[in-house]
């Protein structure tokens, strides 16, 4: 078989265009082996292959080198070249293929979901001896619409009668095959958007006729064109969904916690008020003490393994032994009912449960065919984590470092240890066994969704634990002396800091951010969409000293951080000593300490003369005060552990941990005694270099840095990437996001204009979410009431409503708020459960400050939120639903 590839693309200097393909003459697409084309001319480039053992087709792509190493490759997916019997001589006329303008309706949300093809095109296209075949990409044609091909080929010029229904075998890719004797040399044509059943036209192509020159083809000859882009003017898609963590979900099934099977209830609700999306929050395992505090979703012991909570242990199997089995169900039936997650019973029992059933029939499971894929697919992963997993429970701690074996990580002493025969072998298959289950009913339920035209949306978080089985087995990854966190912002004042290790991104880079992309790939198993938590971390992340518990202290790393020369530049003076260290005086130490000013001078500082303070060595950290007033609760002991972390945080400037003499401003520094004390033109050149530094000096340098990193993770999976950009943006975080057409995080009461108080929902960009609220806020209802004039300023000018505000967020307000989001231009309208419920004031909650799920400035925050009614009911509540449906329909979304 004879291949042409010809395609048009203008290199500079220095740059070939290659082909690289699934085919062992285009180098298996490894691209050392990519076959160099040949220069025709006129920026044409072509190559000949003539292939022996093609019949049955092969995907390929092109790529640029420059001065013979990788420079630019084709977006998306790889094309696919299947050939029909008749023809052996095949010429590829290709357009390259950067990012279009609508890559979002490529990923898999829709490809595979909402607008998936339930087939229009006949199993095998048509074939001829001499063929012409068009080819053209468009994936935002809905479900009971068609592409169509009409022009001067037609037996009837232009005829829409007999327009030819182009083929969606392949969608979002459109084929249809001419036969080429039948062609004149020049065609002109359109394409146009019909409606499957009734053939009526939807819309032309807009533009001029499109113009094909064909050249004189011999027998078994077929020329393919390929690389069209969409080019009509159809309506952007717009759609709703409910956000809600899985461990909220409450069936009539569950046992005290929601699982993942609630979610088929969640689907069928969802296709009731006609949304398309359910959002949850992470569904890693975090279990790493047994306790409560487990219940921290964003804090995961592995980036694979999935939570046991989230399992149905009735659909595993039942207990043979009917008393136990019956105690089981007595202990669930009344843990289902609290009104709020009792964890640790909840997964204590999960355990016991899962143990039983696991001697029951874990060998079973075990010697299964599918649990055989499953094991051989995701064992270099499984195996590190049911290692650790026993190990933690062997040293009851997941603290790794405090293993007397196995505290450094080994490949192969790992897989002895999990080795079939090992003494440990029972306690780590039993992890393979939960693993194993897990997965399938997490993939039965993406299976029902898809069945629904339901896009499930999953939740990737910025951070791992550094106690994590990633930690462990990757610790080159990892920067384990630094901890991860945010800035202060409308979340939390004081910062926040997550614990979590920062990145080795350096080193990530090495293998191509492997990693990262294993981690994106087995997300794609469940999800077609996903959220980025805080997407800034790819930019930079706000790192805090390991010997600091809040965040204020922290610095952007990476960053440029000032050189003295460069702060004197600024005319800013800088002292080390007076700057850099905290700033004490005794003037201060009456309004922070009151009553125990005295003490504190005595046991917790030096005395330096002329009224100077310093914090004595044993107290000079906020880590080792914390240590110090570990377990005092009393009021005395509050408040001077109050008033010494406020002292750690007088200081203008942090040093760079890895730049010597290098300094960043401390971004709170404008509140402190400190930034007061300075004079009016210390004040004046330090605001001017504060601003320049965290509004100015680093977006280029941040932008370069996101695009090294976003670009080929957001490419290893067809997901639809959504990022949750809320905090302190840079300029350059809204320009990279709007590049690779990340969806963004809208939210009205945190507007991305700080000259607003409210964003203008009418106004929001297409490709974004827009929400009422999120996790780490208050409802609706409950912000409603925390301040009363900010709400009046709310009812008057956005709502646009008279007189004075309802104390209460009645129902028709909390409707009024949704209509407008599901009005906006946002592509999507997620909203949480809780706002959706706060319409109707019958079904939703008497007291709103209940439905909170995490309070960020609380580190220790027990995330036990639970739906307070059963999504059976939710279901039945035909008035209700139909009210939600209403709302999405009239807002035009589908």
């Amino acid at each position: 078989m004879k291949i042409v590839f010809k395609i048009e693309y203008h290199t500079r200097w220095g740059q070939e265009l290659y082909v690289t393909g699934s085919h062992s003459s285009l180098g298996n697409f490894e691209e050392e082996k990519a076959v160099p084309m040949r220069y025709e001319g006129d920026g044409i480039w072509a190559l000949t292959l003539n292939l022996q053992d093609a019949s049955s087709g092969f995907d390929y792509h092109y790529l640029v080198k420059e001065y013979g190493q990788p420079y630019d490759k084709e977006w998306g997916e790889p094309r696919s070249f299947i050939p029909s019997t008749l023809n052996h001589t095949y010429y590829l006329y290709d357009v390259w293929q950067n990012m279009p303008a609508n890559s979002s309706f490529y990923s898999s949300a829709f490809n595979k979901v909402i607008l998936a093809r339930h087939r229009t095109g006949s199993d095998v296209l048509p074939s001829y001896s001499t063929a012409v075949t068009l080819q053209i990409y468009a994936p935002s044609i809905r479900p009971d619409e068609v592409v169509a091909l009409t022009g001067t080929m037609m037996s009837e010029a232009w005829s829409i009668k007999d327009a030819i229904i182009m083929d969606d075998t392949r969608f979002p890719l459109w084929e249809a095959v001419l036969d080429a004797s039948s062609l004149k040399h020049t065609v002109e044509y359109k394409f146009l958007v019909m409606k499957k059943d009734s053939r009526n036209v939807v819309a032309w192509e807009s533009g001029n006729n499109r113009v094909l020159e064909i050249p004189h083809l011999g027998s078994s000859e077929n020329i393919v064109f390929s690389g069209f882009k969409w080019n009509l003017p159809l309506p952007d898609w717009r759609g709703a969904g409910v956000v809600i963590p899985v461990f909220s979900l409450r069936s009539e099934e569950s046992w005290g916690i929601g699982e993942f099977l609630d979610l088929k209830k969640m689907v069928d609700w969802a296709v009731q008020t006609g949304q398309r999306f359910i959002q949850v929050l992470p569904v890693n395992d975090t279990t790493m003490t047994h306790t409560w505090l487990d219940s921290y979703p964003y804090r995961a012991n592995s980036i694979f393994a999935l939570h046991p909570a989230y399992l149905r242990v009735t659909a595993i199997d039942r207990l043979k032994d009917n008393d136990s089995m019956v105690a089981y169900e007595k202990l669930a039936a009344e843990l289902n009912v609290l009104p709020e997650i009792d964890y640790e019973r909840v997964t204590l029992m999960k355990w016991e449960y899962l143990k039983a059933v696991f001697l029951q029939s874990g060998e079973k499971t075990l010697n299964s065919s599918g649990f055989k894929e499953f094991f051989e697919a995701n064992r270099e992963w499984l195996e590190p984590y049911a290692a650790y997993c026993c190990l933690r429970d062997i040293y009851e701690t997941p603290d790794f470092r405090k293993w007397k074996m196995y505290s450094v990580f080994n490949p192969d002493d790992i897989a002895e240890f999990c080795a079939c025969g090992n003494i440990y072998y029972d306690k780590v298959s039993f992890y393979y066994f939960v693993q194993y289950h897990l997965h399938v009913q997490l993939l039965e339920v993406r299976n029902y969704a898809h069945a629904k035209g339901i896009v499930l949306k999953g939740d990737i978080p910025i951070g791992v634990s550094r106690d994590s089985v990633d930690a462990w087995s990757h610790p080159e990854l990892f920067y384990m002396d630094s901890q991860a966190g945010a800035p202060p912002d409308d979340f939390s004042v004081e910062g926040q800091n997550w614990g979590f290790p920062t990145y080795n991104w350096d080193e990530m880079a090495k293998d191509d951010y492997a990693w990262w992309k294993a981690r994106f790939r087995k997300m794609a198993e469940y999800f077609d969409a996903y959220r980025i938590d805080h997407i800034l971390g790819f930019f930079r992340i706000w790192e805090i000293s390991e010997s600091a518990i809040q965040g204020v202290l922290g610095h952007f790393n990476p960053a440029i951080p000032f050189s003295i020369e460069e702060l004197q530049s600024y005319g800013f003076y800088f002292d080390e000593h007076r700057h850099a260290h905290p700033y004490i005086r005794e003037y201060m130490l009456q309004s922070l300490f009151g009553e125990y000013a005295g003490e504190v001078i005595h046991d917790y500082l030096l005395e330096c003369g002329y009224g100077i303070y310093a914090l004595s060595l044993d107290f000079n950290t906020q880590r080792k005060i914390e240590n110090h007033f570990c377990g005092k609760s009393d009021e005395k002991s509050l408040k001077i552990k109050s008033g010494l972390f406020a002292l750690t945080d007088e200081i203008l400037f942090v040093e760079d941990p890895y730049q010597k003499r290098k300094y960043h401003p401390c971004i709170s520094a404008r509140q402190t005694y400190s930034y007061k004390s300075l004079t009016d033109y210390e004040r004046w050149c330090y605001d001017r270099l504060y601003v320049d530094f965290f509004y100015h000096r680093q977006d280029a340098f941040w932008k370069n840095e996101a695009m090294k990193k976003l670009p080929p993770l957001i490419s290893s999976t067809g997901m639809l990437v959504c990022g949750e950009d809320l905090g302190m943006i840079p300029q350059s975080v809204p320009e990279v996001m709007n590049a690779l057409q990340i969806l963004s995080l809208e939210i009205q009461r945190m507007p991305k204009d700080p000259d607003k108080e409210f964003g203008d929902v009418a106004n929001y960009p297409y490709l974004s979410v827009c929400t009422t609220s999120t996790h780490d806020m208050s409802g609706i209802r409950a912000w409603w009431e925390e301040d009363r004039s900010k709400t009046q300023r709310y009812y008057n000018c956005i709502l646009q409503e008279q007189g004075e505000a309802p104390y209460y967020c009645e129902p028709w307000i909390c409707e009024k708020i949704l209509a407008m989001h599901m009005h906006s231009p946002s592509m999507l309208a997620i909203i949480p459960l809780q706002d959706w419920l706060s319409i109707d004031g019958n079904i939703r909650r008497n007291n709103p400050v209940e439905e909170r799920i995490n309070v960020p400035a609380n580190p220790r925050n027990y995330w036990r939120y639970r739906m307070h009614i059963t999504i059976e009911d939710l279901l039945k509540n035909s008035d209700f639903n139909k009210r939600v449906f209403e709302l999405v329909r009239s807002g035009g979304r589908e």
